[in-house]
């Protein structure tokens, strides 16, 4: 077994990668890379390339060899969050208390940004040394949930449903896709970079599942029951655009319920790894969190 990491060197390794990764260009280009170093810079709590660092870890995996795997998949989650932000989609003008890259840019250059992050993370995670036969089937993980099967395909749906009645089964089918495919993708490509077996991959899944959905209801919850100091942005977002919600079909006590419910979940399925300790922190973290 590798040597641990905490969350705090975890988090350092991988802000110091991603700055690295998007240099300025020194000439006109630099309007859009510096848009995309504005966002990757506004850190947030960086779960996806954690959880893909960790679950290479504890399969045997080298960390550092992973380390562009993380990268690319913190690039995938801050174009979707740019994307997401523009006044077409669901318009905020505030991500973690900055202003939102279009807020601060322009329109244009905040939707290029996002394509210029996407692409290149498919650059970055091409470029992790590893065997071809590790490397593959992380890059095919990743277009997958990043595209219209996965990520892009939930959030067409989430779109559908502003001002309509949803019931908790599709809220959840949706949510799968927008939340949950890319914290999958995390767990399931540290194992496969680490030549994990299918056991372990199994149950990295299953762990991803629960987490996810875990992390969308707390979303959910906080929307309602944070502070915008603590947010970064104003609350109260999801009842403005007359969005469907666990707390708005379950209640809050059945929501915050089913969080725990869903946390104890994933906790389970860590059984079958030697070293666990930390994912069961994470997960317990993740649905305590206040922002």
């Amino acid at each position: 077994m590798n040597n641990a990491f905490t969350n705090e060197e975890y988090t350092v390794m991988i802000n110091a990668a991603l700055n690295q990764a998007v240099p300025l260009c020194g000439d006109e280009r630099d309007a859009v890379t510096k848009a995309m170093r504005y966002s990757l810079a506004n850190g947030g709590k960086r779960v996806r390339p954690v959880l893909l660092l960790e679950f290479n870890r504890v399969c045997g995996g080298n960390v550092t060899n992973a380390l562009p795997l993380a990268c690319a998949i913190e690039m995938i989650h801050t174009y979707s969050l740019i994307h997401d932000d523009l006044p077409c989609m669901d318009d905020d003008d505030f991500r973690r208390g900055k202003p939102s890259c279009h807020k601060q840019f322009g329109e244009a250059t905040a939707l290029l940004a996002g394509d210029g992050l996407l692409t290149l993370a498919f650059s970055v995670a091409a470029k992790a040394p590893l065997p071809p036969e590790n490397l593959l089937p992380c890059l095919a993980v990743l277009a997958d949930t990043a595209g219209y099967r996965g990520m892009i395909g939930g959030q067409t749906m989430d779109l559908q449903h502003e001002d309509k009645a949803v019931d908790a089964e599709l809220l959840r089918a949706t949510d799968r896709l927008k939340t949950g495919q890319l914290i999958c993708a995390a767990c399931r490509i540290g194992c496969l970079a680490a030549g994990a077996a299918e056991e372990q991959v199994a149950a990295a899944d299953a762990y991803a599942e629960s987490i996810g959905l875990a992390f969308q209801i707390v979303d959910d919850l906080l929307d309602i029951t944070g502070t915008a100091e603590e947010l970064g942005k104003p609350i109260g977002s999801d009842a403005e655009k007359n969005k469907s919600t666990y707390p708005a079909l379950l209640g809050l006590d059945e929501s915050r319920r089913l969080v725990q419910e869903l946390t104890q979940q994933a906790i389970n399925a860590l059984s079958c790894f030697d070293e666990n300790s930390f994912l069961i922190g994470f997960a317990e973290k993740l649905a305590n969190r206040t922002n």
